[in-house]
C-alpha cells in the first residue's frame, strides 16, 4: 500500500475525514517552506497538496496563481521544490505529500528522471492538472511501480466518458472539484456536492476528497458529512500575500500564525463528524 492508501486505510478505522491542505512550494519563501510543511502537520494535516510553481497554471484562482508567482520569483523551481520535500522527509516519514502541478516542467524533466526524483523526494502522488487521464497510461504504470499515486480530478462537468476514464486510471483518491471555475471560486453548494459524492461512490470505492470553495469549519464540515476528505488551498495560500525574500521573520511568522488559526477551526470540525 501507499501511504496515502495507508493513511485513509487509518481514519477510516478512526471514523475521521482527511484534511488536506494546499500550499505552493517556496511560498513564501524558500527558507521558510519546510517550516510551513511541518507546521501544517501539528496542526492537522493528514496529507498535504504542494504546488509545484508554474509560470501559466490555467487552473489556479488568482491567490493561488500569485503564490505561484512568489515562488518564482523567490527561485523556486520543480527541482527545488522536490528537494523541499526531501528536505520535510528527514524528519517526517508518515504525512503523504501530492505533488499538483502542469505538464510542462514535466515534460522539460522527462517523465523518467521526474518520477525518479518524486520516488527519491519522498512524494506520495502526483496530480498534473492537464494530462487527460486517457493520454495517461504510462505514466500511472511508472507512478504505481515507485509506490506512487496518480491523482486525477472530476467536477460538475465532467463529460462520462473522461469520468470513466478517471475511474480507470486514478488511484490513491479522487479529487472531485466542487464548483465551476478556478481555485478561490465563489460560495459552494454543499447539497449539490453532496449528491455528485454520492453518485461518484457508486461507481468507485476510492475516496472522495473535495476541494474548491471550502473556507472555515463551516463548510468544511458540510463537505465532510458525504465525502471523506476536504481540500483548502486558497483560504490558507492568502495569508502569504504581499510577502517574498525581503519580508522580515515576523512578518512570516504572523501570517503563519493566520494559516495555522485556521486549520485548527477546520480540524475541529472535521472531529466532531466522528
Amino acid at each position: 500500500m501507499t501511504r496515502i492508501e495507508t493513511t485513509f486505510e487509518i481514519l477510516k478505522q478512526q471514523n475521521k475525514k482527511a484534511l488536506i491542505p494546499y500550499v505552493m512550494a517556496g511560498d513564501p519563501t524558500a527558507d521558510s517552506f519546510v517550516g510551513v510543511l511541518n507546521d501544517l502537520v501539528a496542526h492537522g494535516a493528514d496529507m498535504i497538496e504542494v504546488g509545484l510553481p508554474f509560470s501559466d497554471p490555467m487552473a489556479d484562482g488568482p491567490t493561488v496563481a500569485l503564490a505561484g508567482e512568489r515562488a518564482l520569483a523567490g527561485g523556486t523551481s520543480t527541482h527545488q521544490a522536490l528537494a523541499m520535500v526531501k528536505k520535510f522527509r528527514e524528519t517526517n516519514s508518515s504525512t503523504p505529500i501530492i505533488l499538483m502541478g502542469y505538464l510542462n516542467p514535466i515534460e522539460i524533466i522527462g517523465y523518467d528522471e521526474f518520477i525518479r526524483l518524486c520516488a527519491e523526494s519522498g512524494v506520495d502522488g502526483v496530480l498534473v492538472v492537464d494530462l487527460p487521464p486517457a493520454e495517461s497510461g504510462n505514466f500511472v504504470e511508472r507512478l504505481a511501480q515507485h509506490n506512487m499515486n496518480k491523482i486525477f480530478l472530476l467536477s460538475p462537468t465532467t463529460l462520462p466518458e473522461r469520468r470513466k476514464q478517471v475511474m480507470t486510471h486514478c488511484s490513491g483518491y479522487i479529487y472531485y472539484v466542487s464548483l465551476k471555475g478556478v481555485t478561490g471560486s465563489a460560495s459552494i453548494d454543499t447539497s449539490a456536492v453532496a449528491e455528485q459524492v454520492k453518485a461518484i461512490k457508486q461507481e468507485t470505492g476510492l475516496p472522495i476528497c473535495v476541494g474548491f470553495g471550502i473556507r472555515d469549519g463551516e463548510s468544511a464540515a458540510a463537505i465532510g458529512q458525504n465525502a471523506d476528505g476536504v481540500i483548502v488551498g486558497s483560504e490558507l495560500v492568502k495569508n502569504f500575500t504581499g510577502l517574498d525574500s525581503t519580508s522580515s521573520t515576523e512578518e512570516i511568522a504572523a501570517a503563519q500564525v493566520k494559516i495555522m488559526q485556521k486549520m485548527n477551526e477546520l480540524r475541529q470540525a472535521l472531529d466532531q463528524l466522528a
